[in-house]
């Protein structure tokens, strides 16, 4: 669900005052240019330095998101932005984030980005799984879109992102991080290099050679059993479709191609 995106001075002056009470006077503010999924996401100018905010009305219905994003951080402070505070006050609820530099990374084929976003992928997966009350699994998020005798297909016990669009991994001279954890989930390892191999057929890579590089990057995905794969790949084509029918904006209908050209691939 998208969020009309607002600046730093449309908070309440509540909220506001909290904020500096926390980090000093804000001196200078600049937005975010991507994700869909906050109300505000910025980064703060304070005489200390920088930090990045990002936020909701309490009143939301994705707040139990950006809960889960909270609590997931301490678990993931190895490979995502460390939490500084959060706040909840004056109808909102405001996340703080240490600032991290960077750009997003480019999934094209031929990208120098794509070793470093396996390795992110391989570290995540290496991580033990919290249990955290508010996190679903995999059964529980695709049960929709599977047969109830694959949904065992779907068992899992790692921890996993589920969220990999270019905006949310960031890349710098010496380091990757991975951004937005609003969808932290449990679930077989495989899963998350599924995920991942639609955003690359959506970024250009033919499916048979996005398919082949996950399966030469990522053990979970050359190990998987077939017929797991081939449940949840034809998942991901069943959900994307059906937001793409219900909004159909261009990336939306683009996503939707790239999971069922997976599904395909997959199943043949």
């Amino acid at each position: 669900m998208s969020m009309t995106r607002i600046g730093w001075a449309d908070l309440p002056d509540e909220m506001q005052a909290a904020v500096e009470d926390k980090i000093g006077p804000v001196l200078g503010h600049t937005s975010a240019d991507g994700g869909v999924n906050s109300a505000i996401a910025a980064t703060l100018h304070t005489a200390a330095g920088r930090v990045f905010v990002k936020g909701i009305p309490l009143d939301h219905p994705q707040i139990g998101a950006q809960r889960r994003e909270r609590d997931i951080n301490p678990s993931v402070r190895t490979l995502a932005p460390r939490l500084l505070w959060d706040l909840e006050t004056a109808g909102w609820s405001l996340l703080c984030f240490e600032h991290a530099p960077g750009r997003h990374a480019d999934y094209t084929p031929g990208s120098a980005d794509l070793p470093r976003v396996a390795a992110i992928l391989n570290d995540l997966a290496a991580i033990p799984c919290p249990q955290l009350s508010t996190m679903k699994s995999v059964e529980q998020r695709w049960s929709a879109y599977v047969r109830p005798a694959q949904r065992h297909h779907l068992h899992g016990t790692h921890l996993l992102h589920t969220d990999f669009a270019p905006d949310n991994i960031l890349i710098s001279a010496d380091r990757t991080l991975l951004l937005d954890w609003a969808w932290p989930t449990i679930g077989p390892a495989w899963a998350d290099p599924a995920v991942l191999l639609v955003r690359l057929i959506d970024a250009g890579h033919p499916a048979a050679a996005a398919d082949a590089w996950g399966r030469h990057q990522f053990p979970s995905w050359n190990d998987a059993p077939s017929g797991a794969v081939t449940a949840f790949t034809g998942a991901l084509a069943q959900m994307w479709t059906e937001i793409a029918e219900t909004d159909p904006r261009p990336w939306k209908q683009n996503m939707a191609s790239a999971a069922r050209r997976l599904a395909d691939r997959r199943a043949s």
